[in-house]
């Protein structure tokens, strides 16, 4: 069976889908078609919540109304095979696709390091954004009482915080000496912490895995570098994820040395008419311009966005910059959130930098109900006063508060420019306007700033 379109998108994870109903909705005129494997794609940053928060996972998929009712083709399919020269693919059942432009969104899939002895042990999961293996895992999950996960990122800590919810006894094990701490500095990753191990998660950071040993080939033990064993009914993988490139690679397409695919800054291959949008394409940091392996569904969709936008048109005000790396969650009902860099990122990459917090609240006065503490931190350039990263924690707000920072950042605003701003606020829904958070945060830098200034233009000659 044949069937020709004008744009073939390749994937209908949220990068498909924004990928194919932007560019619908910007070229009316061509014809859209969506292949995809599942019937249903979850919402992958939900993930986690349909272990505790959701009843499962029919609770966190993303409707096809999305896709269908603008005017975009969905087949429920695998491509397993692209010819660029002809403009056609190839799926599992026969369908042969002949397009005008393709757009690869294939995602990524959890990284199993081939050195952890035992990974193939019953009840040792990870987590694909697979709808039909999720519900598994939750279904094997459940009668389960000790959990050991591997991992101190995000997937591993909103599990762990997840699954505590259920009175299961969980154990998070990170590599690094903190959780949180490539999103994180220091202090926020240790207050991060500190809630962990107040909702019960036993934390061993610093640590590594050495292997997972089993009985009956099942998991039974996580076997820890240093000599302790931590016993285990079930294992949770979460040590971050690989692009899934290998259509684009049995295509030919060029990869960038993390394993992605190389684009230009229109989402476009070497192949002009074909795209790569989501984990599966290149990124790069809009601050320090070095190649990342971030993989974030906020980025994937803006991204995807691009893409569609410049199909049949490129449009210098319509590109992409650089991942702001924006991040968000909750854990134990307070949110945490970051844009930009870290503070020892900062300096690591060279930058001089100052940072500043401030603490107050989210709606004022402080007696008002479901006032939360809201705390935020900003990393600003000495030099140019250019704001590089900032951090909130505190109550829903933060989510949202944050995209304003990763607006100022993309913006390339300064710190004086962030001080003249004008903020609305109300007491059912901000901080006050005499102390609202990010402005004194703001002034908290400046005068450290104005400070610095003073020190070095009043230092003492050295004599010659």
């Amino acid at each position: 069976m044949k069937k020709s379109v004008d744009v073939l998108v390749i994937g209908g994870s949220a990068a498909g889908i924004a990928a194919a109903t932007t560019g619908k909705a910007f070229y009316a005129d061509k014809s859209f078609m969506v292949v995809r494997k599942e019937r249903e794609a979850v919402v992958p940053c939900g993930i986690p919540y349909i272990f505790g928060t959701l009843k499962g996972v029919e609770q966190n998929v993303i409707p096809n109304a999305h896709i269908e009712g603008a005017g975009v083709e969905l087949v429920i399919d695998e491509v397993v095979s692209l010819d660029r020269e002809t403009k056609t693919a190839l799926t599992a059942n026969g369908l042969e696709i002949s397009f005008d432009k393709v757009v690869i969104a294939t995602g990524s899939q959890p990284r199993v390091p081939g050195w952890l002895k035992g990974r193939d042990l019953q009840n040792v999961f990870t987590i694909p954004k697979d709808r039909n293996y999720l519900a598994d895992v939750r279904e094997r999950i459940e009668p389960c009482e000790k959990i050991v996960i591997i991992g101190g990122g995000f997937i591993g800590v909103e599990m762990a915080d997840e699954l505590i919810k259920k009175g299961k006894q969980i154990t998070l094990v990170e590599v690094l000496p903190h959780v949180l701490s490539l999103a994180f500095d220091s202090d926020l990753s240790l207050k991060a912490e500190g809630i962990l191990k107040e909702r019960g998660v036993t934390l061993r950071t610093n640590e590594k895995v050495l292997a997972l040993e089993g009985e009956g080939g099942a998991v039974r033990r996580v076997m820890l570098e240093g000599g302790d064993t931590l016993q285990a009914d079930a294992v949770i993988l979460a040590m971050g994820y690989a692009p899934n490139v290998a259509l684009a690679e049995k295509a030919g397409m060029k990869l960038n040395e993390l394993g992605a695919i190389k684009v230009d800054e229109y989402m476009r291959t070497a192949d002009k008419d074909v795209f790569a949008v989501g984990d599966c394409a290149e990124k790069f940091s809009f601050i320090t311009r070095i190649v990342k392996g971030l993989m974030l569904a906020s980025t994937a969709v803006s991204e995807a966005r691009i893409a569609g936008m410049n199909l049949f048109g490129l449009s210098r005000l319509r590109t992409f910059g650089g991942t702001i790396a924006i991040f968000s969650t909750a854990i134990g009902g307070i949110t945490f959130a970051a844009a930009g860099v870290t503070e020892d990122l900062a300096r690591e990459r060279g930058f001089d930098v100052v940072s500043a917090g401030f603490e107050g609240i989210d709606k004022h006065p402080k007696t008002m109900p479901g006032t939360a503490a809201q705390f935020v931190k900003l990393i600003v350039n000495r030099e140019s006063g250019l704001v590089l990263g900032g951090a909130v924690t505190g109550g829903v707000s933060a989510g949202e508060l944050i995209n304003v920072i990763g607006v100022i950042i993309e913006s390339k605003m300064t710190i004086n420019e962030l001080l003249t701003m004008q903020f609305g606020t109300h007491p059912l829904l901000t901080g006050p306007p005499t102390g609202y958070p990010l402005l004194k945060a703001a002034e908290a830098v400046e005068i450290k700033l104005r400070h610095l200034d003073r020190c070095v233009c009043g230092a003492p000659e050295k004599a010659g």
